[in-house]
């Protein structure tokens, strides 16, 4: 199982029966593979589909289904579609459940930056802005450092804001992190980490409980 995979997997508990939830671009787009049929969820994508279902694979793909990173998806029974001013005053209006999005970089307080590095090109900040101010609940699933191994979790983001404090809970392949009133507290940490290479890898301080941490 690759990083982006033991990510999803973890992201996947988060999700609770009947709930509407949103996936970004991004690892995110993982997260149905390992949702089971226990865990009926209703998938909104911000181009106008509510019911959105699994990728597809190759050789299946429908031109006309498309989620809003333009992969092909396919749907679940009852879907449904409709047009981008609905989708996002679904949004506006505090429906989402759960938005799981990427990041380049979260501070302590739950600021969340994932739209653009200065000087590169980027589409746009497209509807992260949205889904990260209006969810209920905002997961991010991410590396728990960039390419080059700086830290993405910082006390305060250096790129330009998507939104801030909004950011509930982190997903990295080390360690899940819920950003709570006193600050990062560490929830779990996988099994192929330890807390003290969680520490050497975050900028942000932490909040270490006490005794033995679960285990994904």
């Amino acid at each position: 199982m690759s990083y982006k995979e033991k990510i999803a997997k973890r992201a996947a508990r988060e999700v609770l029966p009947g709930q509407v939830i949103n996936l970004g671009i991004g690892i995110p787009t993982l997260i149905p593979d390992f949702l089971t049929a226990e865990t009926p969820v209703w998938i909104h994508s911000e181009n106008g589909i509510l019911g959105m279902g699994r990728r597809c694979r190759r050789g299946t793909e429908d031109r006309n289904l498309i989620d809003a990173g333009g992969n092909y998806v396919t749907l679940q029974p009852g879907a449904a579609f409709f047009d981008s001013g609905l989708s996002f005053a679904l949004v506006r209006g505090g429906r989402l459940d759960v938005a799981f999005l990427g990041a380049l970089e979260i501070s302590r307080t739950g600021d969340l930056a994932n739209w653009i590095i200065p000087g590169k090109h980027a589409p746009g900040i497209g509807g992260g802005m949205e889904l990260a101010q209006k969810a209920r609940r905002v997961v991010v699933t991410t590396t728990h450092t960039t390419r080059s191994g700086e830290p993405k979790i910082l006390n305060h983001c250096t790129l330009p804001l998507t939104a801030k404090s909004c950011v509930n809970t982190i997903i990295t392949e080390l360690a899940v992190i819920e950003i709570a009133a006193e600050g990062l507290l560490l929830r779990e940490i996988a099994a192929e980490s330890d807390v003290k290479q969680v520490l050497a890898k975050t900028d942000a301080a932490l909040i270490i409980p006490e005794g033995e941490l679960p285990v994904f």
